[in-house]
C-alpha cells in the first residue's frame, strides 16, 4: 500500500443511501412533482415556475449541483413546447445568478444527457444538469479513490439557495 492509501480516509455517509437504498420505481422527478410545495423542502426544490422546477441534485457531481426539469414527463428535447423550452433556459439563467452570488464559482457545466447512451441515469424525463466548477476541482480524488469531495450538507446550501432566491425577489 502507498502512504496515500493508508493515510487518509475520507468518508461520504451519504452515497451509500443511493448504494445500498433500494431504487425508487417510477420516476422521482415526476414524484417531486406531484408531491407539490408542501415536499419541496426535503425535496431540495429551489423553486418552482409555471412549467419547471429548479432542485438540487441529490446526489451530485460538485457541490451545488442543480437540475431544472419539466413537470411534464418528456424523454426529449423536441417533444417540449416552446414554453417549456423558454422556462427550462430562464430557470437555468437563474440557476447560474444564484450559484453565483452563493457559490462564487468561476466557471460551469451545463448540459442535457439525452438518452441511456449519452449517459441519462433518468433517460426518461429530460432535466438541465446546472453544475459550479472551479478551477482545480477536478483533482486526484476521483480518479484514485473514485470518491468526490462535497464540501458543504446538501440541506445547508438548499437553505443559502432560497435565501438568495428571496433576497433577489425583494431586490
Amino acid at each position: 500500500m502507498t502512504d496515500f492509501q493508508t493515510a487518509h480516509q475520507l468518508w461520504a455517509p451519504w452515497r451509500m443511501e443511493f448504494i445500498r437504498g433500494p431504487k425508487e420505481e417510477g420516476c422521482f422527478l415526476c414524484r417531486i412533482i406531484r408531491e407539490g410545495p408542501a415536499g419541496d423542502a426535503g425535496n431540495l426544490v429551489v423553486c418552482r415556475g409555471k412549467a419547471c422546477l429548479l432542485l438540487m441534485n441529490r446526489y451530485p457531481y460538485n457541490g451545488g449541483h442543480l437540475m431544472v426539469a419539466p413537470y411534464r414527463h418528456a424523454g426529449r428535447l423536441e417533444s417540449l413546447t416552446a414554453g417549456e423550452r423558454n422556462e427550462m433556459m430562464e430557470l437555468t439563467c437563474l440557476a447560474e445568478r444564484l450559484l453565483e452570488r452563493v457559490m462564487k464559482p468561476q466557471g460551469f457545466n451545463m448540459g442535457i444527457n439525452q438518452g441511456a447512451a449519452a449517459g441519462a441515469g433518468l433517460k426518461d424525463h429530460l432535466h438541465m444538469h446546472v453544475v459550479p466548477r472551479w478551477e482545480g476541482d477536478t483533482n486526484f480524488m476521483p480518479v484514485l479513490g473514485s470518491v468526490r469531495v462535497v464540501p458543504q450538507a446538501l440541506e445547508e446550501m438548499h437553505a443559502a439557495l432560497v435565501a438568495e432566491l428571496g433576497r433577489g425577489k425583494k431586490g
